[in-house]
């Protein structure tokens, strides 16, 4: 197939790029390597796709909508894995203007891209944040997600609303992947597995927010993809046992799907640091702190539909997962 992926210099879409590539598929990837973080990073992730001949690299922002729509029209994709958008949580309370323009702006682009170009399926990613104030442990897509605590979340929400719409009115198969806490190597920066290495490497103090209180279902990024591949091939299709009278936000009458896809397994964040010290052969100097503006103190995916659907159960310990992370971390920063 032809596939476009979004935020293919990120480390999702690298990573997906880079497996679509191995199994013979054809990707033109699409990012615009802005500076969030650094950009090195990006492209060195790009370089090994560049090598491949089945790979095309295009430099378009999300919200050029000419550009967008010209990009969909000269390719004539078969199916599309949008993972390109604004991230982070504490960001997007400092710039909102930015995840408007990425996250709704963008995404509006892809999916009239989809619907005018009769694309198979869009898979997009979504995000274990849009669960904000819920408690009830773990997070179930059949519960509502209707109290975002930043505007990150929001605008996740906000995709698989407008997703549904587009299934709804053009019977486009849209699936979204709420991703939990994913990590491995070349991962981002600005998670706490990059800077919490980074900082026991150099001898720095790390920051432990909550006072360390906090639980996050850390995902190792060959699982992820493993996941958002096998949910790219099986088409989202109708729920035809859906009730509207007891409406599962999970489904619908139309073909739209969302699924948590995390590690069933969620780790208390002293122990991932246990295993990141373990992992380095060093403790970690650590600054306990409150709880940061809108984050949440747990996450915890219920992975069963995605099991259910496609068959995908994740299979990396977290401790296999922090020593390949660590391992790269040392040979890419030379530490």
């Amino acid at each position: 197939m032809k596939i476009l992926v979004t935020g293919a210099a990120g480390f999702i879409g690298a990573a997906t790029s880079q497996r679509l590539l191995e199994r013979g598929d054809t990707v033109v990837g699409l990012d615009n390597l802005n500076n969030y973080y650094a950009v090195a990073l990006k492209n060195d992730r790009l370089q090994p796709l560049r090598k491949h001949p089945a790979f095309r690299f295009v430099q378009h922002d999300l919200a050029d909508r000419a550009a967008i729509a010209q990009l969909f029209t000269a390719e004539q994709f078969d199916k599309v894995i949008h993972l390109g958008a604004q991230a982070g949580v504490r960001y997007s309370i400092e710039n909102p203007h930015a995840y408007v323009d990425s996250n709704l702006v963008g995404f509006v682009n892809i999916l009239e891209g989809c619907r005018q170009h009769s694309i198979q399926h869009l898979v997009y990613a979504s995000s274990s944040s849009v669960y904000g104030g819920n408690t009830k442990m773990p997070f179930s897509e059949h519960d509502r997600v209707d109290h975002p605590v930043s505007l990150y979340a929001a605008t996740k929400k906000s995709n698989e609303l407008m997703a549904h719409t587009y299934s709804h009115l053009y019977r486009l198969p849209t699936t979204a992947l709420r991703f939990f806490t994913v990590y491995g190597p070349w991962g981002r920066p600005d998670m706490a597995p990059f800077l919490f290495a980074g900082a026991i490497l150099r001898g720095e103090p790390i920051k432990v927010f909550n006072h360390g209180q906090m639980q996050r279902d850390f995902t190792y990024i060959d699982d992820i993809v493993e996941g958002v591949i096998r949910a790219m091939d099986r088409n989202a299709t109708v729920n035809t046992t859906y009730d509207p009278f007891s409406a599962d936000p999970a489904t619908s009458h139309a073909p739209y799907r969302v699924f948590n896809i995390g590690n069933n397994n969620p780790v208390p964040l002293l122990d991932f640091i246990g295993a990141l010290e373990n992992a380095i052969g060093r403790p970690a100097e650590k600054i306990f702190l409150p709880m940061q503006d809108g984050d949440v103190p747990a996450t915890y995916a219920d992975t069963q539909l995605l099991d259910d659907w496609v068959g995908f159960a994740p299979a990396t310990p977290i401790q296999e997962g922090i020593h390949r992370f660590v391992a790269w971390y040392r040979d890419y920063y030379q530490l």
